[in-house]
């Protein structure tokens, strides 16, 4: 599905998008290491039903890096200030991994800009990552850019980065990211944009981690009711996907169903 591809000067950074389709409008927020193409499979059932506007964040796909550490918390500012530059009415915001954590923090922060909000495989605790997981990030730098060279990951950024002889830098940027520890416990708590919590079934994070998520939304703590009388107040929501990863949930036809039926609640 080809989209239309631009760039908005925006937060001091030249951040590039494309649009696919029309009516209510989506920000899309990719994972660590890709790019909007990445959600190339589920693009089309999403853009069937909103206006998707997918976003290359700091450093990623068509954006180029800029003298800034790669945070959440201000990558949160560029999305702002793209919805901003769009025009755009309390668009829903969607992201997956590194790009939902983006999406929290443009909740977080920027409350009034956003409709709802899903966050995939999303973690709110860098402490529930398991283990053997953390180890594994710890060994993401410059260094690993020759191993690299045979992944999807790398074959992406040279044909689409401004600037191919990056690649290093950024997994250097995203090694010292991923190495800062972190807990948005109290900001997850404090959330007032109706939010849907999505996970696979084995995940970066175990399941349980992100019931304790959906429990700081009023979630999973008493019976819904006959009519949802009793279901968490704000609207939120939580989906545990069946039979995915970490690495294939934004592939998959489950993300985008269970995202449509939540975004289509709108009142």
């Amino acid at each position: 599905m080809t989209g239309t591809g631009q760039y908005a000067d925006v937060n001091g950074i030249n951040l590039y998008y494309e649009s696919y389709g029309t009516g209510e409008p989506l920000i899309l927020l990719h994972g660590g290491l890709g790019s909007g193409e990445m959600f190339g499979p589920i693009l089309p059932v999403l853009a069937d039903h909103h206006r998707v506007i997918t976003v290359d964040l700091q450093g990623h796909g068509r954006t180029a890096d800029i003298d800034r550490p790669l945070d959440v918390r201000l990558m949160a500012g560029d999305v702002a200030a793209l919805i901003d530059h769009l025009g755009l009415d309390r668009p829903d915001v969607v992201g997956y991994s590194l790009g939902g954590g983006v999406a929290y923090q443009v909740a977080f922060q920027f409350p009034e800009k956003v409709g709802r909000l899903v966050a995939a495989s999303a973690n709110i605790r860098r402490d529930a990552i398991y283990p053997e997981m953390l180890q594994q990030q710890g060994q993401v730098s410059a260094a690993a850019a020759e191993f690299m060279k045979e992944t999807p990951m790398y074959e992406l950024y040279q044909r689409v980065a401004p600037r191919p002889e990056d690649f290093p830098r950024l997994l250097d940027k995203i090694g010292v990211a991923m190495a800062r520890d972190f807990d948005f416990t109290e900001e997850v708590r404090g959330l007032r944009v109706p939010t849907l919590v999505v996970a696979a079934d084995a995940d970066m994070a175990p399941p349980s981690h992100f019931v304790e998520v959906f429990g700081l939304l009023d979630g999973g703590l008493r019976d819904g009711g006959w009519m949802g009388e009793s279901r968490p107040e704000g609207g939120h929501a939580l989906a545990l996907l069946p039979g995915l990863t970490h690495y294939n949930l934004f592939l998959s036809p489950l993300f985008a169903a269970v995202t449509l039926a939540f975004l289509d609640q709108k009142e």
